[in-house]
């Protein structure tokens, strides 16, 4: 590290955010000094980003510095970034920040249409404009490509849900560590990471209530015990010996249980299902227990009351309950709004 002399030119040379870099100065050896003493008071201030509009960033160097600097730090889908961001390296590599257009997300949008759903490609392209968000605050960039280019249209229509049937066949099916995760799940809604993540001094069996910390809006949730979530957990508290409510033999928390659900799904023999749709269960029965919708949004923990439209779908027998109620209801009450109405045969009324 210092300065150093190719030719007639100086150079300098230092590190910045673990990374070595040399600049070309000129042929003045105290500029190169100078330059060199500007620099390093940048690298200790943990500025060394500023240092980076001195040279073309290349969309692999933005992505790093946005991973380190952001996503990492900020944000918990941050996986989900780092998944995102591998997609969009091999499309973008080679190019500069400044030279990639709108087009170029246009081109990649469409070749990716034919790889993945519409809404993976939603959460690639989400995470490249916000990339350019980032680099427009750091200064990197002064427009963001990204501005004007859509979203592809989504259509959700996933609301796979177990009838009761079912939850009996995969509560069976269950290994015995997994079966307490499963029935939490089912009687909370909770998130898997919710579950995982809980910690005895996050429970208060008095009040009987679950108290979610971990929550994926970063927003402390309560969550009542009903009997059977109270059985199930005061029995596990009886073995336990550490900081987490379900963990391993050695006490460590479980990072994951897709495979141990998978195998138990398929012993069920129930297709198409996945442990989040244990949350949809959870909405679906509750709306057909005639629960409102506003209650199963803040059970559910949801901001906006368009998610809990998507959990909060009826069965075609709930339905046809409903409608059996209102003929029952027609059927005691004949007389109609504009006269005498009489039964014709069943399921006909007509007026006199």
């Amino acid at each position: 590290m210092g300065v150093y002399k190719r030719g007639t030119t100086w150079y300098i040379d230092y590190y910045a955010g673990y990374k070595r870099r040399r600049e070309k100065i000129g042929p003045s050896k105290r500029q190169a000094e100078t330059v060199l003493k500007k620099r390093m008071v940048q690298v200790a201030e943990n500025r060394f980003l500023e240092v980076e509009k001195y040279e073309k960033i290349t969309f692999e160097r933005m992505t790093d510095l946005y991973l380190e600097n952001y996503s990492k730090p900020n944000k918990k889908s941050s996986r989900r970034d780092v998944t995102s961001i591998n997609n969009l390296k091999p499309f973008f590599a080679g190019k500069y920040l400044h030279e990639i257009t709108p087009l170029d997300m246009e081109k990649y949008k469409r070749r990716r249409q034919g790889q993945v759903s519409n809404a993976t490609v939603n959460r690639e392209v989400a995470c490249l404009k916000h990339i350019f968000t980032k680099a427009i605050e750091w200064g990197i960039v002064k427009k963001n490509p990204g501005k004007k280019v859509k979203l592809l249209r989504e259509r959700n229509t996933r609301l796979r849900y177990l009838d009761e049937k079912e939850i009996g066949k995969l509560h069976c099916a269950c290994a015995e560590h997994l079966k307490p995760i499963v029935t939490v799940a089912l009687n909370t809604g909770m998130r898997k990471e919710e579950i995982l993540s809980l910690k005895w001094k996050d429970l208060n069996f008095r009040s009987r209530m679950i108290y979610i910390l971990d929550t994926k809006n970063s927003e402390r949730r309560e969550m009542a015990m009903n009997d059977i979530v109270y059985r199930t957990l005061l029995d596990i508290r009886k073995k336990a010996d550490g900081p987490w409510v379900f963990c391993k033999k050695d006490g460590q928390r479980y990072g994951n249980v897709r495979k141990a659900f998978e195998g138990a799904r398929k012993r069920a023999g129930i297709a198409d299902f996945r442990f989040h749709d244990l949350r949809h269960t959870f909405a679906s029965h509750l709306v057909m227990a005639g629960v409102d919708l506003k209650t199963v949004q803040e059970l559910l923990g949801h901001k906006s009351f368009e998610m809990t439209l998507r959990y909060a779908h009826l069965s075609p027998e709930h339905k046809k309950a409903a409608l059996d109620i209102l003929c029952k209801r027609l059927a005691r009450n004949p007389k109609g709004q504009h006269g005498e109405v009489r039964e014709k045969y069943p399921g006909q009324l007509t007026e006199d």
